[in-house]
């Protein structure tokens, strides 16, 4: 279907067609913007109605990660009732009950630091699922008198880390530290929770009375943090990526004063809506076959992620993980080599009209956007700016002109539309995502939740952390400079030569006991020896 041949009146033809409307909630989507016509829609029917089957499945308790022989039960979380037994439904109403008791004694100041009279500051380390969910809601929700303010230490970037403690001060000592991670094991997080501690010790404070983990139970973490104030578990069955509203996500947002009951229920809601094995009457199944007209079945377009509201102004980044970590996958469920995926990146509106708006109007036509609206501007009162027009009204009208824009230079977009951003729209918004990803991958016969390529990363950084012991060795126990080949040679691998040269000068940066010696753009002459 081409735009250009649709006047005006056949698209809003095809935006009634095509608009969902969840009354409930009061939230639409519109995928009339996007350029399918009704014969894709009758060859995707057969693989929608596979899908509808396999979400009904992956709800009902099967095995959905076959590498780590998982369920995937994310959407009980907020329906416990649907859980396949007594023993899973006890796992989220047990924890949920326990943050719901623990966040009151801490405002109440009857949990507190051993130095001060309350908790006043919540530093969160985790990376991942357990940062990005957990900072795009205390940017969407924020109180305007939160009981505590929120840090997060999400990198393990040492700068970084300095910059967060630096800003907490003093308070230091009336923190709260949440250190979430499901295995323990994750190298960031681990540091993480080791640079906090050694900042209590440095401080003459004790680091234990402070800490709570979020982790499974049975974990490496969990082991270590048996005589910390507070243990939550992370469920086995729940992945980083869509463990929002788990304990990971739940407990700090109630520790700031957020509504979590409210998050709660509008998730509850969107799986309801999206359980409809109806394609035009389930929003993400609309939002699943957007996505696969637009990149071909094959990921051929990025998503752009335009929410025109500052408070949603993470969302973008905490789909990027959602969808690409999940949709990113070499193979399908059949072994055939596809590299599937869909690339994810956005900032906001109307900022973007004055930074790459420009190249998606006019540039390489390889994305389809997505613009976040909201329909309440936030304030009580309605400044003027001029006669009849609010800023509210200019920003609804970039947003509308944008759309308009892009459409009439045959660039695709989806429109979500959403009354407020309250606790109750952000848990639908993330519902909405995590079952389209669901609906998407089964489209294109991949799974959705393991991530092999994530785990490859890991290893690989091991090895090169286990080639830095060696080439520190190698240097202290040699008198005499050392070539960089020669180095890798005594280091006991010769044909990773690149990876010493690079460990060598970021060790010599730092003032790490390596000198360099010679010209430093002369690879082959530099010399290495103890400093």
């Amino acid at each position: 279907m081409c735009k250009i041949c649709m006047d005006k009146q056949q698209l809003w033809q095809r935006y009634q067609d095509w608009l969902y409307y969840h009354e409930g909630l009061g939230f639409y989507v519109d995928i009339s913007r996007m350029r399918f016509n009704d014969d894709l829609v009758k060859q995707l029917t057969p693989k929608f109605e596979k899908a509808f089957a396999d979400m009904e499945a992956l709800e009902s308790g099967a095995i959905a990660n076959p590498d780590e022989g998982r369920m995937v039960g994310h959407y009980w979380l907020r329906a416990p009732e649907l859980a396949p037994n007594e023993e899973l439904r006890k796992e989220i109403t047990e924890p949920l009950a326990n943050i719901a008791q623990f966040v009151k004694k801490v405002h109440q100041g009857t949990i507190k630091p051993p130095t001060a009279d309350k908790f006043t500051d919540i530093l969160s380390v985790g990376i991942g699922g357990s940062a990005l969910g957990p900072q795009f809601v205390a940017e969407a929700l924020p109180s305007e008198n939160p009981p505590m303010t929120i840090h997060f230490i999400d990198n393990t970037d040492p700068a970084g880390i300095d910059s967060t403690l630096k800003n907490i001060g003093d308070r230091l000592k009336s923190t709260l530290v949440l250190i979430t991670t499901k295995s323990g094991g994750t190298p960031e997080t681990r540091n993480g929770m080791l640079e906090v501690k050694h900042a209590y010790e440095s401080k003459g404070l004790k680091f234990e009375p402070h800490a709570v983990a979020v982790t499974m139970p049975g974990s490496k973490m969990d082991k270590i943090a048996t005589d910390w104030l507070a243990r939550f578990p992370m469920q086995d069955w729940v992945g980083g990526r869509t463990s929002e509203l788990s304990a990971v996500g739940l407990l700090p947002a109630a520790l700031q004063g957020i509504n979590i009951d409210g998050m709660l229920i509008g998730a509850k809601e969107m799986d309801e809506a999206t359980r409809v094995k109806d394609l035009k009457s389930n929003p993400a199944a609309l939002l699943a076959l957007a996505w696969y007209y637009s990149g071909n079945g094959k990921g051929e377009k990025d998503m752009v992620v335009l929410p025109y509201k500052d408070s949603l102004l993470l969302f973008s980044r905490y789909l990027q993980q959602l969808v690409m970590e999940s949709l990113g996958k070499e193979k399908d469920l059949d072994g055939n080599t596809v590299y599937q995926g869909i690339a994810v990146y956005g900032n906001k509106g109307s900022t973007d009209q004055h930074a790459y708006v420009q190249q998606l109007r006019e540039g390489v036509p390889n994305f389809f956007a997505t613009f976040i609206e909201v329909l309440e501007d936030g304030r009580d009162t309605h400044f003027e700016i001029e006669p009849g027009v609010t800023s509210g009204d200019f920003l609804s009208g970039f947003l509308q002109g944008t759309r308009q824009a892009l459409f009439e230079n045959n660039r695709d977009s989806i429109t979500i539309t959403i009354p407020q951003v309250n606790p109750r729209t952000v848990g639908a918004l993330i519902a909405l995502y995590e079952r389209t990803v669901s609906f998407y991958a089964s489209l294109v016969n991949i799974n959705a939740y393991h991530q092999p390529g994530v785990e490859a990363g890991k290893t690989m950084s091991a090895s090169i952390l286990d080639l830095q012991t060696k080439v520190q060795t190698v240097i202290q126990e040699t008198s005499e400079a050392l070539d960089i080949e020669t180095l890798a040679a005594k280091a006991g691998s010769p044909d990773e030569v690149e990876f010493v040269y690079k460990i060598v000068r970021h060790l010599a940066a730092n003032g790490r006991g390596v000198a360099l010696e010679g010209n430093l753009t002369d690879l082959k002459t530099l010399k290495v020896s103890a400093s």
